[in-house]
């Protein structure tokens, strides 16, 4: 079973910069996309970025020239660096992956962000 655990996250001023990371764990093959949704109070799941294996990245209209998505390290990581950060930011961050474009998911617990001076 393909697990996600996220690091970074926290407490950044508006205007900071926060970085997140994702590792996904119980698969030998290189996951199809990656990224991350959130979720905001008072506001549905959105997405913020999602990169598959191949580079092609997709922003959410809110982050689009604030957040970079890219590929870790190792196989199967991601990062999110988050700049120019707004109050409107913080919400639950969650790691995602499409396993398989479209078979098979996963998702991680969540990490909170928090925007605040």
């Amino acid at each position: 079973q393909v697990q996600l655990v996220e690091s970074g996250g926290g407490l950044a001023q508006p205007g900071g910069s926060l970085r997140l990371a994702c590792a996904a764990s119980g698969i030998n093959f290189n996951i199809y996309a990656m990224g991350w949704y959130r979720r905001v109070p008072g506001k549905s799941r959105e997405l913020v970025a999602l990169r598959t294996r191949g580079g092609r990245t997709t922003y959410g209209d809110s982050v689009t020239g604030r957040f970079t998505i890219s590929r870790g390290a190792a196989m199967n990581t991601i990062d999110l660096q988050m700049s120019a950060l707004k109050p409107e930011d913080t919400g639950v961050y969650s790691c995602y992956a499409d396993i398989d474009a479209g078979g098979r998911d996963a998702w991680g617990q969540g990490t909170q962000v928090t925007v605040s001076s």
